[in-house]
């Protein structure tokens, strides 16, 4: 049985480059974040659910308005935690399925709302890719093409990156001074020889 290692971050830390890498070395990613799309635009239950609490507006063509839904729950407390407790039990769902399938050393849950969200239960290890704040904001800005205020919102609807990291058994720092790579790669031979914790 292959060990279920989650993989979290604040947003803009770089956890989806750290997946990336893992992908390369043939380690099976799971990336949370996209099944979450996926299933908001695929679960027509969800669908229906999501429509009658964020108005017809919530999709374009069939598919998720995610700038509309991101102006909504990311400046209304309530409307975020509504939203989460529709999709994070049908994303977890969608993990343990993917997990079930799984065979390797090995295999990564990526996820940004890790320990928020429940998806942390049943993991055996969880690394933490964590940065300094100015550039979070910065990659961010940069990324989704959103204002500093914006990203600063968003950031302050995840834990504590300091908390987050502190949760996590492994961490690795992508402050653009220390490679990440060489670190990626030095945690995968740890993990390729870790047992199962009792």
């Amino acid at each position: 049985m292959a060990l279920k290692i989650g993989l979290t971050g604040g947003i803009g830390s770089g956890k989806t480059t750290a997946a990336k890498v893992f992908s390369t070395l043939g380690i099976p990613v799971f990336d949370a974040d996209s099944a979450a799309r996926d299933v908001m635009n695929e679960n027509e239950t969800l669908r229906k659910n999501i429509i009658a609490a964020f108005g017809e507006e919530s999709y374009t063509n069939n598919i998720l308005n995610r700038k509309y839904i991101a102006g909504i729950v990311f400046n209304d407390p309530g409307k975020l935690e509504q939203l989460n407790a529709m999709v994070h039990p049908a994303t977890i769902a969608m993990a343990d399925e993917w997990f079930a399938k799984q065979t390797g050393a090995y295999v990564i849950k990526e996820a940004a709302l890790m320990f928020e969200s429940g998806a942390a239960a049943g993991l055996d290890y969880i690394i933490g890719v964590t940065a300094p704040q100015h550039i979070r904001i910065q990659r961010v800005m940069h990324r989704d093409k959103i204002t500093r205020d914006e990203v600063l919102a968003r950031m302050d609807k995840q834990l504590d990156e300091s908390m987050k990291m502190k949760l996590c058994d492994f961490v690795l720092i992508n402050d653009e001074q220390e490679l990440l790579i060489p670190q990626v790669v030095a945690l995968h031979e740890k993990l390729l020889t870790l047992k199962k914790p009792a």
